[in-house]
């Protein structure tokens, strides 16, 4: 697969961010996108994004991530920050319980306002803080299974599985809409797509908008 002429990446995937207010969204964002970090806590206001080129299966995959830090006090997203969304990280803190059971009703959010084939990573946050935890690891790895989504703890602070974390959620989301490009295609050869964000060609390779 080729990048269109004028683009420098193949496959153009919208992740979204989701969790409660505190639970290290942009913090995870900034030290995935930049490797940076703040201890300051700094409320996001409306919706920002980061990009991040990566490479995935010999494809060059440009990921725009929303944040939707500031959104979420209200426990409820705006229907449009949903659209055309590839995946989803929820996101919970482990030393906030009630972040852990918030997850639930973000679940219910997606159900409803996502695509039904977005693909979903469950993330436990601020692991580094041991002596603070409320939510145990066996907690989240079954919250996971319950709701069908691979499970990484993360230290946003410290670096820990931020980048497996993010990865796996671009390659389930790449292979997702891989499949869907795969399955588009009419029973004549012809190929058939929705996903503005793949381009298709003759030779049934894909590309970018």
């Amino acid at each position: 697969m080729a990048a269109k002429e004028g683009k420098d990446y193949d496959m153009h995937i919208k992740l979204l961010m989701l969790g409660d207010t505190g639970v290290g969204k942009t913090c995870l964002l900034l030290r995935y996108a930049y490797d940076s970090f703040s201890p300051t806590f700094i409320t996001t206001i409306g919706i920002d994004f980061k990009i991040k080129h990566v490479e995935l299966d010999g494809l060059h995959v440009k990921l725009q991530i929303w944040d939707t830090a500031g959104q979420e006090r209200f426990r409820t997203i705006t229907v449009s920050y949903f659209k055309g969304a590839h995946g989803v990280a929820l996101v919970y803190d482990v030393t906030d319980r009630d972040t852990f059971e918030a997850i639930r009703h973000w679940v219910k959010q997606i159900q409803e306002h996502a695509e039904s084939n977005v693909s979903i990573v469950l993330i436990g946050n601020k692991c580094d803080k041991e002596q603070l935890r409320m939510v145990s690891r066996a907690e989240g790895e079954e919250l996971a299974r319950e709701i069908n989504a691979p499970f990484f703890e993360t230290s946003a602070k410290t670096n820990i599985n931020v980048e497996d974390a993010f990865n796996k959620m671009a390659v389930m989301t790449k292979n997702s809409m891989m499949l869907q490009e795969s399955t588009s295609r009419p029973s004549d050869g012809s190929l058939m797509v929705d996903d503005p964000n793949v381009r298709l060609t003759g030779s049934g390779k894909g590309g970018c908008c």
